[in-house]
């Protein structure tokens, strides 16, 4: 039986020309708010208009002692630095990525782009890129306030830190990585973010029980063993901070350095107490010379009538949570 109420192949084929053009126009609705000039893009338009490079800075380190692939090195030695992302300062706030150092992390990584692995990054160049990150992000310019010390009632005094001063620092400074002590030639490295990060948590936690300890609630015996406990991982840490840092010693007698990791730590582990003292103070002395040392701050009259000395040093310290807004 024939339906005579079925459109021919006549009516089928305007049929599909009248949705074809239908639908068209509505891609072209949907395609093109009111007032905005229809664009047929063949990647994403915004692009050119992304974050860019704020400044260019050298390392510390010259790109020494980064492991691997850890950071992609550049011809001139001159790395590009980007201002943080608002996912960059959401992370961080985040109170356990910057504990275990994930947020510092994440955030070196996305400021400058070269940098593939930040874990390895050495601890010389750790400050340096910080400062680098926060002048592309909020200028050369923070503004830090100090208790001043000695003073009745306390008074706080506001001041600005010009931050290039600072990094021009940190550039100007040489690390020595070879060094005599009596008896032996000795060669160092800068430990690397990952090992420094470790460290200070292990130290953390062994100096927030001590704290916890030192409570009269709890016995003299099991206080003492807790004392003693902690004072000897603590001793450890240090122990494997200097370990961790030597790379080769060379007795004078000898032609030929030791390398080899466990030579070396059953070394540092038994040899006298001023041969590892002269190691680990030059181990310090090159650590310091890349952290930011004390401001020294000479004291206003209110300041000294209020009890202040002449002179004080105001400790800088990069807190992350705070360095970055």
């Amino acid at each position: 039986m024939v339906d005579n109420n079925m459109p021919t192949q006549e009516q089928m084929k305007q049929m599909q020309e009248q949705m074809a053009q239908m639908q068209g126009a509505g891609q072209q609705q949907q395609a093109q708010p009111s007032g905005v000039p229809i664009v047929q893009p063949k990647g994403n338009p915004l692009v050119k208009h992304l974050r860019q490079p704020k400044i260019y800075i050298k390392l510390p380190s010259e790109g020494n002692y980064w492991a691997g692939k850890s950071l992609e090195k550049t011809e001139t030695g001159e790395y590009p630095v980007y201002a943080m992302t608002a996912k960059d300062e959401i992370t961080f706030k985040t109170p356990d990525a910057l504990l275990n150092g994930q947020a510092t992390v994440d955030v070196i990584q996305s400021c400058i782009p070269n940098v593939k692995d930040a874990w390895k990054m050495p601890s010389i160049d750790t400050d340096a890129i910080l400062i680098a990150i926060r002048m592309a992000s909020f200028g050369n310019s923070i503004d830090m306030s100090a208790t001043v010390p000695n003073t009745e009632p306390p008074v706080t005094k506001d001041f600005a830190l010009d931050l290039q001063s600072l990094y021009d620092r940190y550039q100007q400074a040489e690390y020595e990585e070879t060094f005599q002590i009596p008896g032996f030639k000795i060669q160092i490295k800068p430990v690397d973010y990952k090992s420094m990060t470790e460290q200070s948590i292990k130290a953390f936690e062994e100096q927030r029980i001590f704290a916890i300890v030192n409570n009269d609630s709890i016995d003299d015996k099991v206080k003492l063993e807790r004392f003693q406990a902690s004072f000897k991982k603590l001793t450890e840490i240090n122990l494997n901070v200097v370990i961790n840092s030597v790379v080769a010693i060379q007795p004078d007698d000898s032609d030929e350095a030791v390398v080899n990791a466990k030579y070396i730590r059953e070394f540092l582990e038994n040899c006298d107490a001023t041969v590892y003292n002269a190691i680990e103070d030059h181990i310090k002395a090159q650590k310091d010379k890349f952290t930011q040392a004390p401001l020294d701050v000479t004291a206003t009259e209110e300041e000294i009538k209020a009890g202040a000395p002449a002179q004080y040093s105001v400790p800088i310290q990069f807190d992350q949570s705070n360095f970055f807004g």
